[in-house]
């Protein structure tokens, strides 16, 4: 593979905390796509002109960026906006929650990443679709590291490349069961990847919102959930609430007014922030606020015995 190196160094207008305003791309701590250590983030991706292996590390108040392989000036390119610019918070009043007032001045680098990678975000949701992350986690690994490419550059052993569509649209079913995807989210991410090229178009429309969203549930087996998911991600959309999720409502419920509320309830309660759904709940995981813990638990499946 072709060896093309690219770099740069981006200064915000405002401080970026790079942990925290990547952390939704990091599906677990073994994700063969990210790496964390002593000298800063590590991100494989498959870009429209190959794979990429980007390195981001702080540096004096900026960020250094290098990244090797086809897709290296399109991944430098993309820096600004996988960091955040663009995701403005000036006009967020969260001055009537304390809770929220108190996480947005303890955390002044939380920033919305936009990825530019529909396709990859899209088929990570669909494989995380009514599990526990346990599950999704466990699948995305054993098809990354099964199907996955060897990063260019010098990433860390154990990391791969998202694969393309085509790699996606051949993965046996035998394969999928060893996953532990089952059938309906294995043929949901075949449709998926049968769309892939036209998928990308989808950021011509902006930073998410309704029609984005009406052309990703045109997908049989994308729902509300999975668009909002892949939306929050891959267009940096500031508005797009995960509904449908297991414990989403409840934690929004018990720290905004101290008791669990059900999807309805939780948009209620974020209705205020319209506009701002998105930031608010990332302010309210970044506050370390968690919910009591008591109830049932969502049951772990295992679709390999099946």
């Amino acid at each position: 593979m072709q060896q093309l190196t690219a770099s740069t160094t981006y200064a915000p207008a405002r401080r970026v905390d790079l942990a925290q305003t990547l952390s939704p791309l990091r599906r677990g701590a073994g994700d063969p796509t990210f790496r964390a250590d002593a000298t800063g983030i590590w991100r494989t991706q498959h870009t429209p002109h190959g794979p990429v292996t980007l390195h981001l590390a702080p540096e004096a108040g900026a960020v250094r960026a290098t990244a090797w392989g086809p897709g290296a000036q399109w991944a430098i390119a993309g820096v600004p906006e996988l960091l955040g610019a663009g995701d403005h918070w000036d006009d967020l009043d969260v001055t009537a929650s304390p809770l929220l007032a108190d996480s947005l001045r303890r955390n002044p680098g939380l920033r919305l990443p936009r990825t530019a990678l529909v396709f990859e975000a899209l088929l990570a949701a669909v494989l995380e679709q009514k599990v526990t992350s346990i599950e999704a986690r466990r699948a995305w690994r054993y098809l990354l590291t099964r199907y996955g490419d060897e990063p260019p550059g010098p990433a860390p052993a154990g990391m791969r490349v998202f694969p393309s569509s085509d790699v996606w649209r051949r993965v046996p079913s035998w394969e999928w069961h060893k996953a532990g995807v089952g059938p309906q989210r294995a043929d949901t991410v075949m449709r998926v990847a049968s769309v892939a090229s036209s998928l990308e178009r989808t950021l011509d429309l902006g930073r998410g919102g309704p029609e984005v969203e009406r052309r990703l549930r045109s997908i049989v087996g994308v729902g509300v959930w999975t668009a909002a998911e892949t939306m929050q991600r891959a267009h940096g959309d500031a508005d797009s609430p995960s509904v449908g999720d297991y414990h989403l409502p409840a934690l929004v419920g018990w720290a905004l007014i101290g008791k669990p509320v059900d999807d309805d309830g939780m948009l209620e309660l974020l209705e205020p922030w319209r506009g701002h759904r998105q930031r608010v709940m990332r302010l309210i995981t970044a506050s370390g606020f968690a919910k009591p813990k008591f109830g049932p638990r969502m049951t772990i499946q295992d679709h390999r015995a099946n």
